[in-house]
């Protein structure tokens, strides 16, 4: 249930920038992608039903503007993006935040090593949405609270390996190199 637009999810940590802040639209902000996966229904509708309690909320404050043509954080990895597969059979929602997270193990105990917490591993998080209209840009935006190391998975990562990319070169082809 949602309080007060902040909920706590379980998810698939990816993009994570929870150690040092990334540079993002000219800001310097800590921030992460949610992935939740699409089975996971009691999450998914928590997740509509917080962004939808923002949206009503919102209505108070400018009237209808937000209830027509606003953005949702929550997107459809299969959609939204096909070719990536680790969006795939999930929604997924950035959040970011200006201080750091407070990031803690299963027994709520403070990580300080990054190495534990990655892209690909498994954590609650807190979430808080917020209503925003700037001009002609509008929607729901999602603040990232703390992060609860659940699990460990395998990683996310961007880069091919240097074991991906070369074959070992023998004896012989080191001496026929000129």
């Amino acid at each position: 249930m949602a309080r007060n637009n902040r909920i706590v999810i379980y998810c698939r940590l990816a993009y994570l920038n929870c150690w040092k802040p990334a540079q993002m639209y000219g800001k310097q902000n800590y921030s992460l992608v949610a992935l939740v996966n699409k089975d996971d229904q009691q999450t998914v509708n928590l997740l509509r039903s917080t962004i939808e309690s923002v949206r009503q909320q919102s209505v108070s404050k400018w009237g209808n503007a937000l209830l027509s043509g606003s953005k949702s954080p929550l997107h459809d990895g299969d959609i939204e993006k096909p070719d990536n597969p680790i969006f795939k059979n999930c929604y997924y929602l950035n959040a970011k935040c200006k201080e750091p997270p407070q990031i803690v193990d299963q027994n709520v105990q403070p990580i300080t090593n990054p190495e534990l917490v990655y892209s690909g591993c498994f954590a609650n998080i807190s979430l808080i949405f917020y209503p925003f209209n700037y001009g002609a840009n509008k929607g729901i935006g999602v603040w990232l609270g703390n992060i609860q190391l659940v699990k460990s998975g395998s990683r996310i990562v961007s880069r091919i390996t240097a074991q991906e990319d070369f074959q070992p070169v023998s004896y012989t082809e080191l001496l026929e190199v000129k």
